[in-house]
């Protein structure tokens, strides 16, 4: 299904490409979406339309590339970056601070709207403050959360000037990235392979739960939660492992995935559709994982006794009852893992999935635009 991908060389790496939100009872496909460049003299956020729907053909299929249709300049590498809404990108600089940006759709263009400037830092001996990367954002609207190689977590209001809380020494290792558990917790993944959820109920500033990698501490990259049960979380890191948890027992991963040959830089349940997770990576690859494969047409597999008998189809069980990423094995013969790139370059630096689209982002100055993902 290669030709419903469409590419666009745009002269500068891509570290971020996110779909802007759509309405919540919007049925049309996802329009627009923005990218945030790395490691370029002159980096940038930037809104792109994702192509013309104008002359579909038979099948429905798109022609046109993406356009641009504004960007702005970005002070320093954009690390992080999530829409808090359709107008508003939060992202978050390698120089520590976190700029919200308005897309204005009347004329296309965008202004930065409010900039905490060292939301990150680190203090010095002379306690002049070097700024700390914002390695992570995610927005629960007004709400946006923040963390970063100083081992700080923010919460900020976006109509608020100030952090509405700081965890000044929330972690000792660099904090890499964040995710909502649900509105009062976070869970945040660091670089010696631990996950720690934090109440922000609580005054005091210790997680409630710690969670980690058995073994050799390999620095996690990236988080996701499952978006209808909140309890499953999936991580990447260093080693391209999966590594999937669940956060109501133990302090391990339920299973442990060899995936990518290089760090894994994002990981991503599809938002409506979550048997369906997308993972990418330095190593040039972005896999589709696909756990909807039904098990009752897979008779000898559920007649093998033992403790297989146990993973009854999603047929029989509801699906918020068992999950399939919660099995001991999930790979076994329950799991399609595609490679979406076939001919791999350089490092996938970013994804993001929405109704049946797909966007991603490398190092090799390329947005992709998968349009038709469940084809």
């Amino acid at each position: 299904a290669m030709e419903d991908v469409s590419a666009k060389f745009v002269s500068q790496k891509i570290s971020r490409t996110r779909w802007r939100p759509l309405p919540a009872a919007a049925l049309q496909r996802p329009d627009l979406f923005a990218t945030g460049s790395w490691d370029n003299e002159d980096n940038r956020i930037s809104i792109w339309s994702a192509g013309d729907l104008g002359n579909a053909g038979l099948n429905g299929e798109y022609h046109g590339e993406p356009h641009l249709l504004c960007d702005i300049q970005h002070n320093g590498d954009v690390m992080d970056m999530q829409f808090l809404d359709q107008e508003r990108i939060v992202a978050a600089s390698s120089t520590g601070a976190v700029t919200i940006f308005r897309h204005h759709q009347n004329n296309q263009t965008l202004s930065a709207n409010h900039r905490w400037e060292k939301a990150h830092y680190h203090v010095d001996q002379d306690t002049s403050c070097g700024g700390a990367a914002c390695t992570g954002v995610v927005c629960n609207n007004p709400e946006i959360v923040t963390v970063g190689e100083d081992g700080r977590i923010n919460l900020f209001r976006a109509d608020q000037k100030d952090a509405v809380r700081t965890i000044d020494n929330a972690d000792s290792s660099t904090l890499h990235a964040v995710t909502f558990l649900r509105t009062t917790e976070i869970l945040t993944v660091n670089s010696i392979g631990q996950l720690k959820i934090w109440d922000l109920r609580q005054q005091r500033n210790e997680p409630s739960q710690i969670f980690s990698l058995a073994g050799d501490r390999v620095p996690l990259h990236c988080v996701d939660r499952h978006p209808n049960q909140q309890h499953i979380v999936a991580t990447g890191g260093q080693d391209g492992m999966l590594s999937i948890w669940d956060i109501r027992q133990g302090s391990m991963p339920v299973s442990l995935l060899n995936a990518h040959e290089a760090e894994m830089w994002e990981v991503h349940f599809h938002p409506s559709d979550p048997d369906h997770l997308f993972t990418c990576s330095e190593d040039g690859s972005l896999w589709h994982w696909d756990t909807s494969t039904n098990i009752s047409e897979k008779p000898s597999f559920l007649h093998q006794g033992g403790r297989s008998t146990a993973y009854l189809s999603h047929s029989t069980i509801h699906q918020s009852v068992i999950s399939a990423w919660l099995s001991n094995d999930p790979t076994k013969d329950r799991m399609e893992i595609t490679n979406l790139i076939p001919n791999q370059t350089l490092s996938v630096n970013s994804l993001d999935v929405l109704g049946p689209c797909l966007v991603y982002g490398t190092d090799a100055e390329a947005i992709y635009v998968n349009r038709q993902l469940f084809a």
